[in-house]
């Protein structure tokens, strides 16, 4: 199993824990590995949140001794479930993309839904909860740029997996599609006043300096979130979850 571990370690992506792999089968990634150390407890697992999945476990997983765990996954999940999956590639937005879409890629998206751009990121577990956001609403994707892997495994820990039900990659400003830009910035507009066009990038600077300038200058419209007078912003995560809202919320 170690062996097996190590051919698919270099370009696998590390599912830490049962919900990470139970999202990342339920939306099409190819698991070449998984181990858990105790195979009872997580069919029990999975007989609760994902009877969807027993048959495909039953025939993926296999036990290991905990040791053996531990040297695979140093910090391994609670629930003694880690796998290995082979990376998606996002679409080929306007031309300028990555490859064709990879498994469950758009799934559940709907027509004209936004793409998230976290402009250079500093922390990998607001990307994973960023993603985890974008897959719920139905969004189009998610870009970052910047130096931080989105499909770091701490991002993908904190996306619960779900890095598989929606595109996720890395582009710089100057490869971004070629969508309307709404920025998101204290001195813009507000949402609540701002139309959201079609397909539309909604942008979000990092945690601690806000938009770069490159994207700045690549924006067609700065907006703003509502905010009370006195406080200073909001969480990267939340700021995601608000903008999508508005946009979920939007007439038919």
């Amino acid at each position: 199993m170690t062996a097996e571990w190590a051919r698919h370690a270099a370009d696998g992506v590390l599912l830490d824990g049962f919900h990470a792999l139970k999202h990342a089968l339920r939306f099409g990634a190819r698991v070449p590995v998984a181990v858990t150390t105790d195979r009872l407890a997580v069919r029990e697992l999975a007989r609760s949140l994902a009877p969807d999945l027993l048959d495909v476990l039953d025939g993926l997983l296999r036990e290991v001794p905990e040791a053996t765990l531990r040297g695979l996954v140093p910090r391994a999940h609670p629930t003694g479930v880690a796998a290995l999956a082979l990376r998606s590639s996002a679409p080929d937005w306007d031309g300028a993309g990555d490859g064709v879409p990879g498994p469950g890629a758009g799934a559940g998206t709907q027509e004209g839904a936004p793409l998230v751009v976290l402009d250079n990121p500093r922390n990998l577990g607001n990307v994973g909860a960023v993603v985890r956001l974008a897959a719920g609403a139905g969004a189009a994707g998610v870009l970052t740029t910047g130096d931080l892997d989105p499909w770091h495994p701490a991002a993908v820990r904190a996306g619960a997996g779900l890095h598989f039900a929606v595109p996720v990659a890395r582009r710089q400003v100057g490869r971004l599609p070629r969508r309307p830009l709404l920025a998101f910035d204290p001195e813009g507009d507000d949402l609540r006043s701002v139309p959201l066009p079609p397909g539309a990038m909604l942008a979000f600077g990092s945690e601690r300096h806000g938009l770069t300038d490159a994207l700045r200058a690549r924006a067609d419209h700065l907006v703003a979130l509502p905010m009370r007078p006195q406080v200073s912003s909001y969480n990267l995560a939340t700021s995601v979850a608000m903008a999508l809202y508005h946009w979920m919320a939007r007439p038919s």
